[in-house]
This record gives structure tokens, sequence and C-alpha cells, in this order.
């Protein structure tokens, strides 16, 4: 017979994770605290790549005065920005969505902006633009866009993103790979690097898909994380007794030391308004709508698509706690501009996460601690090579695929729209792009068949809005900024 006080702890722990369960609605949608930690531990390590390639892009570039940024101190950042962004989502959002520096956003800052002003001032447009994001969520604009969205080009969205994030993980584990220009072919990209698969990475990549996909057909509780698991200890084999080159961004091999002290001295480096003192005012205006509409769009797409993969969206298509996990996606920007890491937004690779049987924002506080540890165990944490973790972003990208069921494709006034949205994504390496040709093409063709009343006027603004988006160069000849 078990002591009185033996009892008393039990019920604790039970109160505990009852509490824990109907704060985060865990059961309510189907979830275990089981699903919720691995998921969180698969979103981790499908997104931990940015701790090393964040800093590799923002570290590689010069400002207008030929200032560099420290790297040391941007893996902190990046980590930092990440770990408390993910943990608020998980909190204030209840979606397993979790925020890292936008990939390609960083880009635009790193290569564009900087060689303009400062860093200071570069990193201070991110501030602004996420500030305008907060007042758009505030006012409401930025949620009634996204219910303004007919349900099908909804659908697409998650299926576009589906296809974008497995060309991700053919591309970045090398099983894909672009045609130099200097080869004389018209196809731009070639199986392996040489048209042939060849090299032990792309080989523990190809058992990594073959595994995941066994595991997940036999319904196997935890195959995206087992996979990972598994491929990252068979990468480290094959690493120590093999001579490889390369394995790309992260090698695959037990580092020198376990704990490494964080760097925060690029917290709270930004200028606010230095960038018009730097540029003129249209060039400002420009630079901060470009942000803007990027990570506008490309929140959206990837709240959606996550949304509807975990089966969270009502009824009308809708999200829950929408305004919530908008402003918190805004506040995320202005958190990565003030920690000069760049712009922090919500990350597609969640779906790793979903795909694992995430549903609620629990997991983030599994993916944000991660992060968290990051900024003392970065050397190894990051020893998942892109190759053992790139098959869950195939066998994620064949999940959300399945939605394309539910599209009426013999009606084309939605078809179209949606077979654009669609192609668009992995074609153009970008969700923004892939939002944009649909929206411009289901406004272009509701109006030629003299349904235009029927299509909402923020999805006219939206339209109007992607077309300057996309004719940005010859506007900005035209104004006099090139």
């Amino acid at each position: 017979m078990q002591p009185a006080s033996a009892h008393v702890r039990t019920g604790s722990r039970e109160l505990h994770v009852d509490r824990v369960d109907q704060f985060f609605k865990i059961s309510e949608r189907g979830s275990t605290l089981g699903r919720e930690i691995r998921g969180g531990f698969a979103t981790f390590f499908t997104m931990a790549y940015i701790l090393v390639l964040n800093p590799i892009i923002l570290g590689s570039a010069k400002d207008k005065f030929g200032h560099s940024l420290d790297t040391v101190q941007l893996t902190t950042a990046t980590a930092l920005v990440a770990a408390v962004m993910t943990i608020i989502m998980g909190v204030g959002g209840n979606l397993p969505l979790a925020l890292a520096a936008g990939l390609g956003l960083n880009a635009v800052v790193a290569f564009q902006i900087a060689p303009l002003m400062s860093w200071d001032d570069a990193m201070g447009l991110i501030v602004l633009e996420g500030l305008l994001i907060c007042v758009l969520v505030v006012t409401g604009l930025r949620e009634a866009v996204m219910h303004a969205i007919p349900q099908p080009l909804k659908q697409a969205i998650s299926v576009g993103i589906g296809l974008f994030i497995a060309f991700i993980g053919f591309v970045d584990a090398g099983f894909v790979s672009r045609i130099p220009d200097v080869a004389n072919t018209t196809v731009p990209v070639q199986l392996g690097g040489t048209g042939t698969l060849t090299g032990w990475p792309v080989l523990v990549f190809c058992l990594g898909v073959l595994l995941t996909v066994a595991l997940l057909a036999r319904k196997v509780r935890g195959a995206i994380l087992i996979s990972i698991v598994t491929m990252t200890l068979l990468a480290i084999v094959i690493d120590s007794i093999a001579d490889i080159k390369s394995w790309g961004l992260t090698t695959p091999s037990w580092p020198d030391k376990i704990v490494d002290a964080p760097d925060f001295g690029l917290i709270g480096h930004f200028s606010l308004f230095g960038a018009f003192g730097e540029v003129s005012a249209v060039t400002v205006v420009l630079l901060v709508f470009t942000l803007l509409l990027s990570d506008f769009f490309d929140t959206m797409g990837t709240v959606v698509g996550i949304s509807a993969e975990a089966g969270l969206l009502d009824e009308d298509g809708k999200v829950p706690n929408l305004g919530r996990v908008l402003l918190i996606d805004g506040a995320a920007a202005v958190a990565g501009g003030a920690s000069s890491a760049s712009s922090a937004t919500a990350y597609i690779e969640s779906a790793a996460g979903v795909g694992e049987g995430s549903r609620t924002g629990f997991s983030n506080l599994v993916t944000g601690g991660l992060f968290g540890l990051a900024l003392f165990l970065t050397p190894v944490l990051t020893i998942v090579p892109l190759q053992a973790a790139a098959p869950a972003l195939i066998a994620v990208g064949f999940l959300m695929m399945t939605q394309v069921k539910s599209i009426d494709w013999d009606k084309y006034e939605i078809a179209v729209p949606a077979f654009l949205t669609i192609a668009v994504m992995p074609f153009t390496y970008s969700i923004t792009n892939g939002i944009g040709a649909g929206f411009v093409a289901y406004v272009l063709i509701k109006t030629v068949l003299g349904k235009a009343k029927e299509v909402h006027w923020l999805l006219w603004t939206a339209s109007a809005l992607f077309v300057v988006y996309f004719a940005i160069d010859p506007i900005e000849q035209i104004l006099g900024v090139k």
C-alpha cells in the first residue's frame, strides 16, 4: 500500500498535466503530450539549419561602410529570437508554428539593403516593417485579407507549399541541383550534382526518405523523428570512416566542445529612422514595401498551410486565434530587426512537427526550448546534416499534397488560379510569388467572366499590390530609384 504522500504527489502531477492539457487543448485537438514533444523535436531538427545559414548569409555581406557582422554574435541572435518568439507563439497563439529568421528576407537585407546604408539602419527598416505589420493586425486588415480568400485558394496554397518544401528538401540534400549557367543546356535543374547521384551524403538522404516513408506507411509513432535521429547517427559513422569533401552547411561529426558561451553583442543595435539619412525617402518606402509584402503573404501562406495540414481550420476555413498569431508574427519581425538577426517569421518546416502529430502550441515549448539550449549547446545541436533532416520535408510535402483532391478542377475560375498558386511556389522558390500569381489570376478570370462583384474588395487591393510587387523593377526605373 502506497503512503498518503505518494498519492498526493501523484495527484499533483495529474492535476498539473490536466491543466496543461486544458490550456493547450491537447486532447481536444486529438493529440497527446508524447506527440507534441516528438513534433517539437522534429520541427527543431528540420529548421536548425537556420543557426548555421543565417549567420553565413548576413555575415558574408558588408554594409555601405564596409562593416561586417560577427558570425558568433549572429548565431546567438538567431537562436535567441527563434527561442523567445517560438515559445510566445506556442503560449499566445496555441499553434504548432515555430518562428526564426526568414530565408529570402535575410538575403534582401544582406545584399540589397545593407550596401545602401549601415547595418543599424538596415535592421531599423526591419523593425519598421514589423511595426507596420502589427498596425495592420491591430486594425484587423491582415486578418480580414486572410478571411477574404476563397477556401479552394487556401487549399491550393497548402498544396503549393507542400511541393515547395519537398523541392527544398531535394535541393538541400543535393538530390537535385541547379545546372551551371555555363552549361550548354536549357534544363534548369538536374539529378545530383552532375546528372547522377554520387557521394555518401546523397545516399544518407535517399535512405532517410525510404526509411521515413516506410515508417509512415506502417503508421509508426515518431516516424519522422526516428528517421532524423537514425540518419544523423549513420551520417556520423560514415563521416568518421569515409573521405567526404563536404556535407554542405552542417558536418555530422562530434564537436570538440559541447558547451559554448553565447555572445549577445548585437542585441539592440538598430536605428529606426537612420535609413532616411542614407537614401531617398522613395527608396526607403520601396524597400519597406518589398519586405512588408513578402513577409505579409509568406506568413499568411504558412499559417494557412500548417493549420490546414493539422486539421485546425474551422468549417469556414478560418485559423484559430488568427489575430494573436498574426500579431505575434509581426512582433517577431520587430524582434529580429532589433536583434540584428533579420526579420523573423513563421517557418513552413513546422509542417514536420505536424506530420509527427503536433496540433497545439505545446510543441513550440519543446522547439523553443531547444533553440534556447542552442545558445549554449550549438556545437551539439547543429550536427544534424541537411541530408538527415530533408527526408522529413519530402514526407510532409506528400502529406500536404493530398489536399489537392478538395479543389474543384472542373471550374476554371478557381482551377486556373489554384494551378498557378501551386506551380509558381516551387518553380520560383517563393510562397509569396505563388500567392500573388493565384490572386491576380483569380481576379482577372472572375472579371472576364463578368463576376467581378463576387471578388472581395480586399482581394482586389491585394492583387493590385501584387501587380506592383511583380513590376517593382520597371517602377523603380521610372521613379529614378535605379
